[in-house]
């Protein structure tokens, strides 16, 4: 239903001499200082649509926040206007149909506790703090994926205010070709302010991680991805570089230490589960720290928020890539070994699976045949300097380039539109740009990882 003369906007207004103002403009990465000219906090998407409409009076830039959490810091624009969703959090799910509407400010925390009361999931991000909206529309990979595929992959309907201000309801019926731009290709066509989820049954989950002392960490890698060529879908794995924090989990004599480990989590029968992790704990030898066992779902969920905690100054580079070599792991080894800061790591996880299920030109998200996504880190503190972290982030990440085969455009950092590129095979960005000129011809939502309206 069209909306072409807006309500009054009934949310809260912010300006920089607002109470509140400089902590609503804050978002994940620390390294973000913008000022916005207006804050529009909304409750609804008449709110939206009308926020728009006075960001279109007053020609100012557009940025949406759903979560915050955007890598380079779209959520926050100098001197326009922040479509501000935080407040708009309310997850319901109705467990008979398996299914859940979801705000656009919710996060994946409050989406998993409110799912996991009825036992059910949905694919989500690795970090409980990421927000459900931008994580699905770029994709949303996660421990599920194998299993149940992309976040974007349950998406079955969405409201969506263009930039127009027209408010539509949309599902795969109503306008296939939106819910296929929807499905990967990031905040480029409209604010989404209502999601609808499929869920599926995901109870206790057998998994966690084991670490060997980093000077293993080559023999770790190639244990990952031998294991992992030979895995079922209800196996997630990713390898861990990374160094050993002042935790309890961890002997004193290892803290500081570099680590090398293998994260796993088993959606199968429970009665598989030792026998699949098992590889993981004895293949090489008796680990130094093992914590595998069976943990809740929402622990799993967030079980690495410690290692990027809100208002982390970090430099981020990844790829999806289509093997993993001998040679792609030494040199991705004698790299990682450089790093500095103690929260700088290096992720790498297996894909494949459900993922692989879908073919390239059913959603945005096309990139489904690479079996790895590369996830390098580099840290500093903020007295620090960002120099020498982020450019060992670009060593390391270089020392699998030659491997890639796209990248997760989730995971980009304000790089320019050749990187954004790489996140859609040609045909796909064809298809957005054709999208992009039906929904926003004036390109209204270009502050994200843009995709430029075809002329």
């Amino acid at each position: 239903m069209a909306a072409l003369a807006p309500a009054p906007f009934a949310g809260t207004l912010l300006t920089p001499d607002s109470p509140g103002y400089d902590d609503a403009r804050r978002v994940y990465n620390g390294s973000i200082d913008r000022r916005p000219a207006f804050i529009a906090r909304c409750g609804s998407a008449d709110d939206v649509a009308a926020a728009l409409a006075l960001a279109r009076r007053h020609d100012l830039a557009v940025a949406v926040r759903g979560g915050g959490h955007s890598i380079p810091g779209w959520s926050v624009v100098d001197g326009g206007l922040v479509v501000d969703l935080t407040a708009m959090r309310e997850v319901r799910v109705d467990p008979g149909t398996r299914t859940a509407v979801v705000g656009p400010g919710a996060t994946w925390a409050e989406f998993d506790a409110a799912a996991q009361q009825h036992g059910l999931a949905t694919p989500g991000g690795e970090i409980s703090h990421t927000g459900v909206a931008g994580l699905t529309l770029g994709g949303g990979i996660g421990w599920l994926s194998r299993m149940h595929g992309l976040a974007c992959d349950n998406l079955l309907a969405a409201e969506l205010v263009t930039a127009a201000g027209e408010i539509r309801w949309v599902d795969d019926r109503t306008d296939p070709e939106l819910m296929w731009g929807l499905r990967g290709g990031g905040g480029n066509f409209g604010v989404v302010t209502s999601f609808t989820f499929a869920l599926h049954p995901v109870g206790p989950v057998p998994g966690g991680v084991v670490f060997h002392r980093g000077e293993r960490a080559a023999e770790v890698l190639r244990l990952y991805r031998d294991l992992g060529a030979a895995a079922p879908r209800q196996l997630s794995l990713v390898a861990v570089q990374a160094t050993a924090p002042p935790a309890p989990f961890v002997p004193e004599e290892l803290r500081g230490r570099s680590l090398a480990g293998i994260s796993a989590a088993w959606f199968g029968d429970a009665a598989d589960a030792e026998r699949m992790l098992s590889p993981i704990r004895s293949a090489l030898g008796r680990p130094e720290i093992d914590m595998l066992g069976v943990l809740p779902y929402c622990a799993l969920q967030q079980s690495v928020d410690t290692s990027a905690p809100w208002g982390m100054r970090s430099h981020l580079k990844s790829d999806f890539l289509d093997e993993l070599d001998d040679a792609a792991i030494d040199a991705l080894v004698a790299t990682a070994a450089q790093r500095r800061h103690p929260m700088s790591h290096v992720l790498v996880r297996r894909l494949g699976g459900a993922i692989a299920d879908v073919g390239p030109a059913r959603t945005a998200f096309a990139h489904r045949s690479a079996t790895h996504m590369t996830t390098i880190v580099g840290v500093w503190d903020a007295a620090g300097e960002p120099g020498p972290e982020s450019a060992w982030a670009r060593r390391t990440w270089a020392a699998t380039r030659r491997l890639a085969c796209g990248t997760y455009v989730n995971h980009l950092e304000d790089e320019g539109g050749g990187r954004v590129r790489e996140a859609y095979p040609s045909t796909t960005w064809a298809r957005l740009a054709a999208l992009k000129a039906r929904l926003d011809p004036e390109n209204v939502f270009r502050h994200n990882q843009n995709v430029p309206p075809a002329r």
